[in-house]
């Protein structure tokens, strides 16, 4: 299905949950640029194990310079999964300053950004490691929702998603998201995008 979008330019920034894993495999920005149309230029520049500081360096000079009028990014996971101390406040700190220069470097774009499913509910942990990963990815999905608002963008919720209790939803590993997690989250995508063009 086709959605009437004024998108002409669309960039996908993110970790492995956009980037994908398998070269070839469909993917979520893939689902959500075929139903933008035709006419849209769309570039995924996500990177697999990328944090919200390599986002910030590496990936959001990209976008800008592409001058997108339709950005979603999602990040945060590798800054829980990579340290035994995530720090919320440096995530925070960085989504805010990408946010701040995408709405300088590319005014007219909408921006759309997700909260991550419990990724501790199928990931084969220990008790303790469980329970940090847990507490990392509510302190990070928090602080996506504080600073999304502060920015005006919409935040699609994955944590509380009904979708996020199955496994089917998720890859053999237990984290990545399934074929049928990626068609969800293209649907879900595009209904946010068709609720703000109503």
């Amino acid at each position: 299905m086709t959605v009437h979008s004024a998108a002409t330019v669309y960039i996908a920034m993110g970790d492995s949950f956009t980037a994908g894993l398998e070269p070839g495999k469909p993917r979520w920005p893939d689902e959500l640029a075929d139903a933008l149309g035709p006419d849209v230029h769309y570039e995924n520049v996500a990177e697999v194990g990328a944090t919200s500081e390599q986002v910030e360096r590496e990936q959001l000079p990209l976008a800008i310079e592409l001058q997108p009028d339709l950005v979603t990014l999602v990040c945060g996971a590798n800054d829980v999964l990579d340290t035994t101390r995530p720090d919320p406040d440096a995530y925070a700190a960085r989504l805010a300053s990408i946010f701040a220069r995408l709405r300088h470097g590319a005014p007219d774009a909408e921006i759309l950004t997700a909260t991550y499913p419990d990724l501790s509910r199928f990931l084969d942990l220990r008790p303790r490691s469980r329970a940090r990963v847990e507490r990392g990815m509510r302190l990070i999905n928090a602080a996506c929702r504080a600073i999304a608002r502060r920015y005006d963008v919409d935040v699609l919720e994955g944590f509380d998603h009904p979708l996020a209790r199955f496994r089917a939803a998720f890859a053999d590993d237990g984290f990545h998201p399934s074929a049928e997690g990626h068609r969800h989250a293209a649907a879900e995508f595009l209904s946010s995008l068709k609720g703000a063009a109503a």
